[in-house]
């Protein structure tokens, strides 16, 4: 395409906006549905060939563009300034808690894939370390979730009480802990070990049974509970 011609060149079904209106938003592509987002391209590229070469640089991958800071953003990308880089950060991060709320808290869980497709979209572009715990019912179901705690890269902080306050608040029967590795390494430290069987020891004095500590990262998982650690 010639760098002079704009979107509002295009015919009218070929504009992001106008195609969203006519034919719903699953008909667009992700660079379709950045180019909204981002609303104007440079002198030289309009707004959706701009959103090509921000998400080939990703390798089409939106996680991986989820992990992009509003400063990153700016500095890779000639035509991204703050407001526009903000925007994209704040569209990628609905996204997460729109996948993290579209668990019904009623919802069963029955495996550590359960848990894991649950968590992934929320927790595996981070930087930092989270650390996150489901409160169960006696049935499995999910009464709540909570994120207890953040750190840095190479750790956060886990305070036994702060796990098992809530889960008496809420009268939860069982608990799963899970936590992410930024490093892409799923595999447990022995600081993930101790602190999960010290956790496990407390809630057989409170009753509240430990079934599984979760390591989610990017493609992958590690399960405690299916590895027989718990």
């Amino acid at each position: 395409m010639s760098s002079n011609i704009t979107i509002k060149n295009w015919a009218l079904e070929d504009r992001p906006r106008e195609k969203m209106l006519y034919k719903g938003s699953s008909a667009l592509s992700d660079a379709e549905l950045l180019a909204i987002l981002i609303g104007s391209g440079t002198k030289h590229e309009t707004a959706v060939e701009l959103s090509r070469r921000i998400l080939a640089d990703a390798g089409n991958n939106l996680p991986k563009l989820g992990k992009f800071s509003v400063d990153e953003l700016v500095k890779r990308f000639n035509g991204i300034g703050p407001a526009k880089a903000i925007t994209i950060v704040a569209a990628l991060e609905l996204g997460k808690r729109r996948n993290l709320h579209e668990v019904s808290q009623t919802e069963k869980i029955t495996s550590s894939r359960d848990v894991y497709k649950l968590f992934q979209p929320v927790m595996a572009d981070l930087h930092h370390e989270e650390f996150w715990v489901l409160y169960l019912n006696r049935s499995n179901k999910i009464i709540s979730k909570r994120r207890l705690s953040q750190g840095g890269v190479s750790g956060t902080v886990i305070d036994p009480r702060l796990v098992f306050k809530p889960g008496l608040e809420v009268l939860a029967s069982s608990i799963i802990l899970c936590h992410n590795h930024p490093s892409g390494n799923n595999s447990p430290s022995d600081a993930d070990i101790q602190i999960t069987r010290k956790l496990k020891k407390a809630g057989e004095v409170l009753d509240i049974s430990v079934l599984d500590h979760l390591i989610i990262c990017e493609s992958t998982y590690y399960s405690m509970a299916d590895e027989g650690i718990l």
